[in-house]
């Protein structure tokens, strides 16, 4: 809605400039003197703008232009983008002709609705090709299961895995009844059945459950209020269930009709918050940082041999699999000695931390006390990998471990720094990591990002890293 207020405010002001350079120079500097600076005429003026801005937000709401771009093709967004603009313009025309305005030239009007459209159809296109850039890339895709196994099952599955700008991932079937998972068994697509379908949701990190086979209406009811208190989005590929679905719209998956029962609440302002936060932060230190990173490199490369950067996968939000970087801090072939000093380990569960680790160089010990060698991980900030606060992303082997509840640290981006780094950072209980993590989950705010990254600067100086 800001963006294409912002769209419009740039196009009146575009067709302002245009008309003064294209009408004649006494008439222009006429309006230019005398007309566009008058307090009648900017209070008057400012309140039709506003006023068409009002209709063209009201106009794309209603026809869904701000719903997610994935339910809608290309082609049908800008249909509905026209229209808005073309509705939102007629209205805007009325306006004028009903008060009688004539200070304005007609061609300023038609220029602003013309660029309006052009610059609304355009943003949409741009938005587009980089939502799917970052589909291809694994990012903001949505992770599905789907309940049945019958022919309306597969083919479902089948366009949303064909179609790209859907961005849907699928992560299984689930069986509505025992005897559906055994005569299924022969393919590892069948997850479980009904009854296990939340720890199946929970394991798959799913966003979406898509309901193909007919539920009796009391097991329909016990899923629709799991998926409320999971926060995970329920459809149904058509089918009453006893009244569950009345009154609620029909939206079209591609050419498969869905009834959205209940739909999360997406928290999209608060993530671009964050996000908009993090480059800041990012772009600020990397300018601060730019000659010390370059003498610390150098330092790296001549204490031992090998690269100065060690680049490892971790697990990220939803369990995708990234690369993130760091400064080696240790000998070339460490993690072929891992497995000799696995006895030495000092932490509980499924952590792996040695404080006098033999592998460690003389400047990677250094390195380490100060936490720089993860400077590098602003380079996954600026991938959107990561962010600058949140939980640390753990590696595969760690994952494997977790028990369900665990999994909670994996829904939300992984930081550099975080509630853990700061408060309990010699604590060798895993419980303790988690525990922490989930708490920064349930209570995040910018104000709490922020006072965790005044509270790094303090352990990053007081050199209690290992």
């Amino acid at each position: 809605m800001l963006l294409d207020a912002t769209t419009v405010l740039a196009s009146a002001a575009i067709a302002v400039w245009l008309e003064l350079r294209a009408g004649s120079t006494a008439g222009a500097r006429e309006f230019y003197r005398g007309t566009m600076f008058s307090d009648h005429f900017i209070g008057r003026q400012l309140a039709v703008l506003c006023g068409f801005i009002l209709a063209l937000i009201v106009t794309s709401r209603r026809l869904n232009l701000y719903s997610p771009a994935r339910l809608q093709s290309f082609l049908h967004e800008q249909r509905l983008s026209v229209q808005a603009c073309f509705t939102s313009g007629v209205l805007l025309l009325g306006t004028l002709y009903l008060v009688d305005d004539t200070e304005v030239p007609h061609g300023v009007v038609l220029i602003t609705l013309a660029l309006a459209t052009v610059g609304l159809s355009l943003r949409r296109i741009f938005y587009r090709i980089l939502l799917y850039r970052r589909f291809d890339r694994g990012i903001d895709t949505r992770n599905v299961l789907i309940v049945g196994t019958g022919p309306e099952a597969h083919a479902l599955r089948r366009y949303l895995e064909s179609v790209r700008h859907l961005g849907y991932k699928f992560k299984g079937f689930i069986g509505v009844t025992d005897e559906e998972l055994r005569q299924d068994s022969g393919t590892l697509d069948v997850a479980g059945t009904v009854d296990t379908l939340f720890q199946h949701a929970r394991k798959q990190f799913v966003d979406e459950i898509f309901i193909t086979a007919p539920c009796d209406p009391v097991a329909m009811q016990e899923i629709l209020e799991q998926a409320r208190a999971s926060r995970v989005n329920l459809r149904v590929v058509p089918n009453i269930y006893g009244g569950t679905a009345w009154n609620s719209p029909i939206e079209y998956i591609g050419q498969f009709p869905t009834i959205p029962l209940h739909s999360g609440r997406v928290p999209e302002v608060t993530r671009l918050i964050k996000r908009f936060f993090d480059v800041i932060f990012l772009m600020l230190m990397l300018v601060l940082l730019a000659p010390f990173f370059l003498l610390v490199a150098m330092v790296i490369k001549l204490d031992s041999s090998g690269p100065v950067f060690y680049a490892a996968d971790r697990i990220g939000k939803k369990g995708r699999v990234f690369r993130c970087f760091k400064l080696r801090t240790m000998v070339d072939d460490a993690e072929d000695r891992r497995a000799d000093i696995l006895h030495m380990n000092e932490r509980d569960g499924v952590l792996f931390k040695i404080s006098n680790d033999p592998r460690i160089t003389r400047v990677g010990r250094l390195l380490r006390k100060y936490s720089l060698d993860e400077l590098p991980q602003f380079f996954n900030v600026l991938r959107g990998d990561m962010s600058v606060v949140g939980p640390r992303p753990p590696i595969a082997s760690e994952v494997k471990e977790y028990k369900l509840g665990h999994l909670r640290r994996l829904d939300v981006t992984p930081g550099i720094t975080g509630l853990w780094q700061v408060q309990a950072r010699r604590d060798p209980s895993f419980d303790s990591y988690v525990s922490l993590d989930v708490a920064y989950i349930e209570s995040w705010s910018m104000w709490l990002d922020f006072k965790i990254i005044v509270r790094t600067i303090g352990v990053v100086l007081a050199g209690t890293g290992t």
